[in-house]
């Protein structure tokens, strides 16, 4: 009786947490998957496998990139995650007493808060239920078997294999010690002869556990800002403008990548000339920033290059981007968008071969399908809804530029095309950001003829009575920014 009752209970048990998993990651963060699913493009390839399992724990690295693909449908993603952590709670409570099954859900608790940071891979996961697995499945009377077992568990998981050393040596004693000695003799004897282009310190933790090279997992959970920049660049990506907005009403993260985010998410609402300044602004970065090499910074800058016109720009944005992945992978969202830029420009030889590596995966293959089967169709990209509509507004000639003259760059782009409105929007945005007094007032009647404005736009108008009124005017947002700005460079 006894006995059915705690099986119940066990099997209770990871159903709630298989649950909460699930709702977690589906309701509060679904912008965590998405960040994940962007920083890999998974190849259904017997290369891309060759590749992986080329490194200790390259079968759980492949494993767990097999499931990030699906994070690229949130629900599924989230199912996938909740399945992964409800075998963990299972092997786990198998593992202990059944008396002790409620300590059962500690190891689930504390991978869970360990994946808030993010750049631990989900490889790390899927090696720690792997080793559990093993473990499970060892007969103990079988100890010898370990010579055998160790040295393709090594390179099949990497050195989470250490959980399965652990569980043997409690089960079967200090005897099995052994398996210690032998394990860390394989790790010695992968890096002399098979790694040593490796960092040893590397070979020992592993190769595939963290995004980035010779750091280790921060315990810092979920961080409320830096999720929140995440979120934006999620919103961004799914272009869901409103809620952008709504969410920058309520909570403000002062940094340049959110006012990117948020100032896109008003241009695209044709909200920037009346409301920009009721938000945070950065300074003269908030609209674009200038060239940043890491993984995430540049992205919203390069989708504003993109819905402006200015294409090779997100081209070069997006490319530097990608190759800012500190763990050597391509981005299935990145490759998209070179490929739509080299398509616009009429580039269509080079973007076949973006192209080629999106047709390999899941997820992105039928976009690249449909588009493969009308390059070089240059009348199906002149017709199309946005790649025509960007081609129209992008410059007719090819020149270099550098950051400090963006302004001018808007204003030749929107010379360029005068139906441009968001450049018109942007080119006013940025003059006012630097202060350019003089050039927002000679032209705020173009702003005025080609806005199409049904009258001065709240933004302008406070801009200008804080012109007129040298900064002396209270409740101006613009003024409030002038004077911050003005504050923040005395205090350099």
């Amino acid at each position: 009786m006894k006995k059915g009752i705690l099986k119940y209970c066990n099997w209770g048990l990871s159903m709630l947490v298989g649950i909460g998993i699930f709702l977690f990651w589906f309701l509060w963060y679904p912008h965590a998957l998405s960040y994940q699913e962007q920083y890999q493009l998974f190849l259904w390839t017997w290369d891309y496998f060759v590749e992986r399992m080329s490194l200790p724990g390259g079968f759980a690295d492949w494993l767990g990139e097999s499931i990030v693909q699906f994070f690229y449908v949130e629900w599924l993603g989230a199912l996938l995650l909740a399945l992964l952590f409800m075998t963990l709670q299972r092997l786990v409570a198998r593992l202990l007493p059944k008396v002790w099954s409620l300590l059962s859900l500690m190891p689930v608790v504390l991978l869970w808060w360990l994946m808030g940071d993010i750049n631990v891979l989900l490889s790390l996961p899927v090696a720690i239920v792997l080793a559990l697995s093993l473990a499970c499945a060892m007969p103990r009377r079988l100890s010898w078997m370990d010579v055998l077992i160790l040295p393709m568990a090594y390179w099949l998981i990497g050195p989470a294999v250490w959980l399965y050393v652990l569980v043997r040596v409690i089960q079967l004693g200090w005897k099995h010690l052994w398996s210690a000695g032998w394990l860390l003799a394989l790790q010695l004897m992968a890096y002399a002869f098979l790694l040593p282009q490796w960092p040893l310190q590397q070979v020992m933790t592993g190769l595939n556990y963290y995004r980035i090279p010779l750091h280790y997992p921060q315990w810092s959970g979920y961080d409320k800002d830096m999720y929140e920049l995440i979120r934006l660049d999620y919103l961004v990506r799914n272009e869901r403008w409103d809620e952008i907005v709504k969410r920058a009403g309520m909570y403000q993260v002062r940094t340049p990548f959110w006012s990117n985010c948020v100032n896109l998410a008003l241009s695209q609402k044709r909200l920037l000339a009346d409301r920009m300044f009721d938000f945070y602004q950065s300074g003269e970065d908030a609209l674009i920033m200038p060239r940043t090499r890491d993984l995430t910074s540049m992205l919203p800058s390069a989708e504003a290059f993109w819905r402006l016109g200015m294409v090779n720009s997100a081209q070069r944005y997006m490319f530097d981007t990608q190759e800012s992945i500190l763990n050597g992978r391509k981005s299935g969202r990145c490759t998209k968008r070179i490929a739509e830029c080299m398509i616009v420009n009429g580039h269509y030889q080079t973007a076949k071969k973006q192209l080629d590596l999106l047709k390999k995966s899941l997820f992105y293959r039928s976009w690249a399908k449909e588009t493969e089967a009308n390059l070089k169709n240059d009348n199906w990209v002149n017709t199309h809804p946005v790649y025509g509509r960007i081609r129209q507004l992008r410059y007719k000639e090819n020149f270099l530029y550098s950051y400090e003259e963006i302004d001018k760059m808007l204003g030749l782009l929107l010379m360029n095309n005068m139906d441009n409105k968001m450049a018109l929007d942007y080119f006013m945005a940025q003059m006012l950001l630097k202060g350019n007094v003089k050039g927002f007032q000679q032209y705020l009647g173009l702003a005025q003829q080609y806005g199409g404005y049904r009258q001065m736009p709240l933004g302008y108008q406070d801009a200008m009575r804080c012109i007129q009124a040298q900064g002396n005017i209270a409740g101006s947002p613009y003024a409030n920014y002038v004077k911050r700005m003005m504050a923040e460079r005395r205090d350099e």
